[in-house]
C-alpha cells in the first residue's frame, strides 16, 4: 500500500515548514487550510504523548484523512520539567512566544543548572491505524535571545556540542539535529520498512 497524501494536523506555518523539509519527497502533505478544517483542536489531555494522539485522532475522525500530529515541549531541568506540556503557552493565553521566553528567563535568572531538552512525538495515522514517534535534543537554555531564525524557544535553546542557538543556525542546520528531525527520522524509516512512501 502507498500512501500519497498526508494530512498535517496542525495550525502552526513554521512545523509545516519544517516537516516538509523532513518527509519524503514522495509525500503530497496537505495542511488543514488545504482541506478547510477550521475546528479548534483539543490538546487537553495533560502529557506531550497524549495531546499528539489527541489532535490525531480528532482531525481524522473528521477528515478520514491519513494524517501527522506533532506535539513537543521544552522540560528545563532545574523548573521539573517545566513548561513541559503548556510549552506553548507558558506565559498564559493567548500564545506569545516573546512572553513565554521572557518568563523563562525570569524563572532562570538565579539559576546555574541551565540544562533543558526539546520532546516532539509525531502521531502518524494510517488507515485508522495510530503510531508514535519521539524524538529528543538535550541542550541548556541561553542566558538572553540570540539569533532571529526559527520560531518558540529557538533563542535561547543551545543544543549539546553547539556554541549557537537554534536561533542563530540556518534551517537546514537545525533540521539535521533537532528533536523534531529525530522523531521525523524514525517515521520516515518506518515509512521505507512498510514500503508505504
Amino acid at each position: 500500500m502507498k500512501v500519497s497524501k498526508l494530512l498535517l494536523a496542525t495550525n502552526n506555518a513554521k512545523k509545516v515548514e519544517e516537516i516538509r523539509n523532513l518527509l519524503p519527497h514522495s509525500f503530497d502533505l496537505l495542511t488543514l487550510k488545504d482541506v478547510n478544517f477550521i475546528q479548534e483542536i483539543p490538546e487537553t489531555t495533560g502529557t506531550i504523548p497524549g495531546n499528539s494522539m489527541q489532535k490525531a485522532k480528532f482531525v481524522f475522525d473528521r477528515t478520514g484523512l491519513n494524517c501527522l500530529s506533532d506535539d513537543s515541549g521544552l522540560l528545563v531541568t532545574a523548573l521539573d520539567g517545566a513548561p513541559g506540556v503548556d510549552s506553548a503557552h507558558y506565559a498564559g493565553l493567548p500564545p506569545d512566544n516573546e512572553k513565554n521566553i521572557d518568563l523563562l528567563l525570569e524563572k532562570l535568572k538565579d539559576v546555574d543548572d541551565r540544562r533543558a531538552k526539546f520532546i516532539t512525538v509525531l502521531t502518524l495515522i494510517l488507515d485508522g491505524e495510530a503510531y508514535q514517534f519521539e524524538g529528543v535534543l538535550s541542550g541548556e537554555i541561553n542566558r538572553g535571545r540570540k539569533g532571529l531564525n526559527g520560531f518558540g524557544y529557538d533563542p535561547v535553546f543551545i543544543p549539546d556540542g553547539e556554541s549557537r542557538t537554534f536561533a542563530e543556525m540556518e534551517s537546514s542546520e537545525k533540521n539535521a539535529i533537532s528533536h523534531r528531525a529525530n522523531a521525523l527520522k524514525k517515521l520516515s524509516q518506518f515509512i521505507a520498512d512498510k514500503s508505504l512512501g
